[in-house]
């Protein structure tokens, strides 16, 4: 497994959400500037608060990403990993994981892999663990086979 391949295809899942979320920032402020008043003044108001709302949610969302992205560029994924830990990719009886970012799943090279978060309960779990030892996900115990 290629962990700076990995890394990149995370750093472009992220750069295609903030562009999303770009996109429906500009919406929800065109919707807003275009509102119309209508003889019901409440209505207005009510469809601009919304549309205010939806900027603010996509923006909340847009800063979360930029600092998931800024974490994915600072992982060092040169070196390979004896136990699992930040920028590690660990391949087990059932599952693969890397340890960079909370994007979830991710077919990648005809394989799927949970890509997840260096502070999710799950990577805490499996953080220090080597070759040969176990942990439990969905109630499953899986045993590591490969540390990258």
């Amino acid at each position: 497994m290629n962990k700076i391949q990995l890394k990149e295809r995370c750093i472009a899942v992220i750069l295609e959400r903030m562009d999303g979320l770009h996109k429906a920032m500009k919406q929800a402020q065109d919707a807003a500037n275009n509102e119309t008043k209508s003889s019901s003044g409440d209505k207005y108001e009510t469809g601009r608060a919304m549309n205010q709302l939806d900027k603010d949610m996509y923006a909340r969302q847009l800063a979360e990403n930029s600092k998931e992205l800024a974490a994915i560029m600072e992982t060092n994924c040169d070196e390979l990993s004896v136990t699992a830990g930040i920028g590690s990719f660990i391949k087990c009886d059932g599952a693969s994981f890397f340890i960079i970012a909370g994007l979830g799943k991710l077919d990648y090279e005809g394989e799927t892999i949970f890509i997840i978060s260096p502070n999710a309960p799950l990577a805490r779990s499996m953080q220090g663990k080597k070759k040969g030892e176990s942990f439990v996900f969905n109630n499953r115990q899986l045993t590591i086979l490969e540390i990258y």
